[in-house]
């Protein structure tokens, strides 16, 4: 019997975890050396907003990491968050793109999906216009995360670089036409993310004193803010109904109870959250 080697291109364990397909191993490297803007450049390539995402994300390139297995592992979250704030601070700004190509590109929704477009269209050369229905843009980003997780201030921040780049940002300007967009604009790209709640069949659901997950935290964004009373019960185990026990602890309910159908273990919340 013959055996010959075979040629294997894998991605890093870490990268190939990565939601955002970022190259971890360069920006780190780079930012290990202190070269921070270099790392800085070489993170946002993939992802636009790493002042959020490394507030927000639940890295499971961490628990993928290789480094794991010797002592623990790299807490990369918390260097993209380094990165971004750092990015911020200098007023470090996207390379504009080296030439228009003329077209004109319309992005429905202005949350993370609909944002990192418009950075890459840009990029590209594109012109890109976001229309989103609220008053203020982010999505879920600023509509469904408290802001103790997610200070508006980084926020905004991050949206104005991508404006920065040419995209043009309309609030209050929903789409119910496509047809007629398309005749406005040579491609559409539909970002208007994930703003209904689940429910689940319990008795008076319909209650005034039950409200989904996000409309209220919607409702602590926009000024709405629901009167909870003394003791709150939440119904679920993810990270959601943990930022809503946090939240409901904040407007001055004195007992919080989370219930949650099977184990501690089995929560899908993240351990460090719990």
């Amino acid at each position: 019997m013959t055996e010959y080697p075979v040629f294997v291109d894998l991605l890093p364990p870490c990268n190939f975890a990565c939601p955002a397909g970022e190259d971890i191993q360069g920006w780190m490297s780079a930012a290990s050396a202190g070269y921070y803007h270099k790392a800085w450049s070489a993170l946002v390539q993939n992802n636009p907003l790493p002042a959020v995402m490394g507030r927000v994300c639940y890295h499971p390139c961490e628990s993928n990491c290789n480094r794991a297995q010797f002592d623990q592992s790299v807490n990369i979250h918390a260097v993209e968050r380094f990165l971004g704030d750092e990015a911020i601070r200098q007023g470090w700004q996207f390379d504009q793109p080296a030439s228009s190509t003329g077209k004109r590109i319309l992005v429905v929704g202005s949350g993370p999906a609909g944002l990192s477009a418009a950075y890459h269209l840009s990029s590209l050369g594109h012109g890109v216009t976001i229309r989103e229905a609220a008053p203020r843009p982010g999505g879920m980003m600023r509509f469904g995360i408290p802001k103790y997780r997610l200070p508006r201030t980084i926020l905004d921040a991050e949206i104005a670089r991508i404006e920065a780049l040419g995209v043009t940002i309309e609030l209050d300007s929903k789409v119910d036409d496509l047809a007629r967009a398309l005749k406005e604009f040579d491609a559409v790209f539909l970002a208007v993310g994930a703003h209904v709640a689940r429910h689940t069949e319990i008795p008076a659901q319909d209650a005034s004193c039950i409200l989904d997950a996000v409309t209220l935290l919607r409702g602590m964004e926009t000024g709405v803010t629901p009167m909870l009373g003394r003791r709150v019960l939440v119904y679920g185990g993810g990270n959601t109904a943990l930022d809503v026990a946090r939240t409901a602890k904040r407007l001055g309910a004195s007992e919080t109870l989370i219930v949650y159908r099977r184990t501690r273990e089995k929560m899908p919340a993240q351990e460090f959250e719990v």
